[in-house]
């Protein structure tokens, strides 16, 4: 049995009603909570007789957690394996769990209603940069005049031409269209989303420079759309007069579209986006925000699928669009689907560290945080002596690299975490010179309580704990099977024969027929294929190799229920059965009949072979699980289990 789909099962069975103990192993117990979770897990379907399906399961629980403890016991835990996969799993899913699920609940609400509507901006950025490298101090003089100015009712677009660092600006005024959630980062759509139509915003400080922002209208969102482009793109250098000759062939390839023309092989013949090209301009879905505004305002004015523009220009050429197809919002904030789309873009966006503070709190709270008693002067000090070689004072040299600063439960943080630290993060990431000393500190401390936390993780977040040792016990499940039951029973040849011989009456072929199977990867293949074979059955094998990239062929016995799409025909040598659809994945298979058998027949050892490991499997399991239950006495609460069965 595959690995992952063992995991995969114990996962649910080892899943998480009051804390009751209802049964236990030796001296071991299981919970009553744990039990019921990992039986809902596993019992979807409509259930009939509710007390005979809850003693099923809890017969099969009882002997994976039998299993799980015997690997334990041995060991297994320690296995280099074992603990390489469970830290590489704990090291992938731990940032999930570093936010308050109520505030990610409270982002995903607040991005479900900024989802809802779509925000035409304006945007003046100053930068620090200057023609000789960082100049902030010029940055903060040119965002005062460029305020007062504004608050003197200037024209924001005029003003962005003259002051912004954005080189579009210059011709756009500033424009960047409309937005909506996930658009900007989150520091921008907050201010965007809270400022009043018609108004400009107060500067926010990026790490590259100042932005402000002016919000101009406001509109019900448009959602997505998918397109198909023809672009003829200007190539550098270009003049007026080849823009007007890729201006005057545009129109052309557009009058052939409305003429009836294909798209997708104009698209593929004529078109500049060399991506798209190949697959007939296909563009995939876009939201707004994400192209030229001159681009959106052409493509989210179609009308329907199918509809094309008119040929339009931007700054990258002319473009002549079709629209696929479109997709509206999602208007209904009960919408579970859209709801875990948000989160889990809040946990790709950078508002998932806004998420975070509740860990300091929750830190301080368990196991606790305390300051040392020291001098902060000496501390800068010492600070400025070791970073910056400035002379040490009498007072800095009070600290020494062993002297305590703070602790985090038992861990204690001393002068030289404190020098490794800031010699590294002392400096801003605007690149705009060193931050102040309390502020490092600040960012060291925060720093220590997050990175406690998320090494702590199983003592704050039950969910997480639970994940981390249903997957750690599906391992040691999978680990404990392989070596007590699946590889003895693999390599075991002599008693294989010996079940085979003691048991031939049950390894018989029903009626059964010689076939060729042919799966092929999509039904219109399927389809030509089958005709190809009817016509000319003997070529079979030449044929399926014409189509070897879409299908793979198995030549075998088959019992009659196992050939496709026979249903209840009774085979005959030389028939084909039609292509049947796999709707699960939508390929498609048929076969081709060599053979039939009408009686049943004795199968020889190879033929039965996996059906005698199977037997062979369950003697080993029954045997064993025997063994265990001698090993770990198991007495269920009957009680308990009767109010799991009400």
């Amino acid at each position: 049995m595959k690995k992952h789909i063992i995991i995969l099962i114990l996962l649910a069975m080892t899943a998480q009603v009051k804390a009751q103990t209802l049964f236990t192993y030796g001296k071991y117990s299981a919970d009553a909570k744990d039990f019921i979770r990992a039986y809902n897990k596993n019992n979807t379907q409509v259930i009939t007789n509710k007390e005979r399906s809850i003693r099923e399961y809890l017969d099969l629980y009882i002997k994976s957690r039998l299993k799980i403890r015997e690997a334990y016991e041995r060991g297994y835990d320690t296995l280099p394996q074992i603990k390489t996969e469970t830290a590489n799993l704990r090291t992938q899913i731990a940032e999930n769990y570093m936010a308050d699920p109520a505030t990610t609940q409270r982002m995903a609400k607040e991005a479900f209603q900024r989802s809802q509507t779509d925000r035409h901006i304006y945007h003046i950025f100053i930068s620090f940069h200057g023609p000789g490298g960082i100049d902030s101090a010029t940055a903060f003089r040119k965002r005062d005049e460029l305020m007062s100015r504004l608050q003197k009712g200037e024209d924001f677009s005029t003003l962005a031409r003259q002051f912004s660092d954005d080189t579009s600006a210059k011709h756009n005024g500033g424009d960047l269209g409309f937005v909506t959630a996930f658009t900007l980062p989150y520091e921008f759509e907050n201010v965007i989303y809270n400022a009043a139509i018609g108004k400009y915003t107060t500067p926010i400080q990026s790490k590259i420079g100042f932005h402000i922002f002016k919000v101009t209208e406001e509109r019900k969102a448009l959602g997505k759309i998918k397109l198909q482009q023809i672009l003829l793109a200007f190539p550098p250098g270009i003049d007026e007069a080849g823009k007007k000759q890729i201006a005057k062939k545009t129109d052309s390839v557009y009058k052939r579209i409305m003429a009836g023309d294909n798209f997708n092989k104009m698209a593929n013949d004529v078109s500049n986006d060399y991506v798209t090209a190949v697959n007939g301009g296909l563009m995939g879905e876009i939201g707004v925000g994400q192209y030229d505004p001159a681009f959106e305002k052409a493509v989210f004015a179609l009308k329907k699928d199918g509809d094309v523009t008119k040929p339009f220009l931007t700054s990258h050429g002319w473009h002549i669009v079709k629209r696929v197809s479109a997709k509206k919002v999602v208007t209904d904030s009960t919408d579970k689907a859209y709801k875990a789309e948000l989160e889990q873009k809040i946990v790709a966006d950078n508002r998932w560290r806004f998420s975070k503070n509740f860990i300091y709190e929750k830190v301080k709270a368990k196991p606790g945080f305390r300051k040392y008693n020291y001098s902060d002067a000496a501390l800068w000090n010492l600070s400025d002596s070791v970073m910056d070689f400035k002379p040490m004072t009498a007072e800095g040299k009070t600290i020494t690299s062993n002297t305590p600063l703070f602790a985090i439960g038992d861990s204690v943080y001393n002068a030289q975490d404190w020098v490794t630290y800031a010699s590294t993060y002392r400096y801003k990431q605007d690149g705009t010179g060193a931050k102040p000393w309390p502020e490092v500190r600040e960012d060291w401390e925060r720093t220590a309580l997050i990175n406690y936390y998320k090494d702590h993780l199983e003592d704050y977040n039950e969910d997480f704990k639970n994940q981390m040792t249903e997957f750690k016990e599906g391992n040691l499940f999978f680990e404990i099977m392989q070596q007590e039951i699946w590889n003895k029973a693999q390599s075991d040849s002599a008693a294989l024969v010996a079940l085979y011989d003691r048991n031939k009456g049950k390894y018989l072929w029903n009626q059964s027929a010689d076939a060729i199977l042919f799966f092929c990867s999509d039904m219109n293949t399927a389809k030509l294929v089958y005709d190809k074979v009817k016509a000319n059955p003997l070529s079979w094998s030449k044929i399926t190799e014409m189509y070897a990239d879409k299908l793979v062929t198995d030549s075998a016995r088959y019992e009659w229920d196992q050939i496709p799409n026979l249903n209840k025909m009774v085979p005959k040598k030389g028939m084909l059965t039609s292509p049947q659809l796999n709707i699960a994945d939508n390929t498609a298979s048929f076969a081709y009949i060599v053979n039939v058998y009408t009686q049943p027949t004795q199968r020889n050892f190879l033929e039965a072979r996996g059906m005698v490991i199977s037997d062979y499997q369950a003697m080993l399991e029954k045997t064993w699980d025997d063994a265990l239950m001698k090993k770990y006495p198991v007495k269920v609460n009957e009680e308990v289990l009767k109010s799991l069965i009400k």
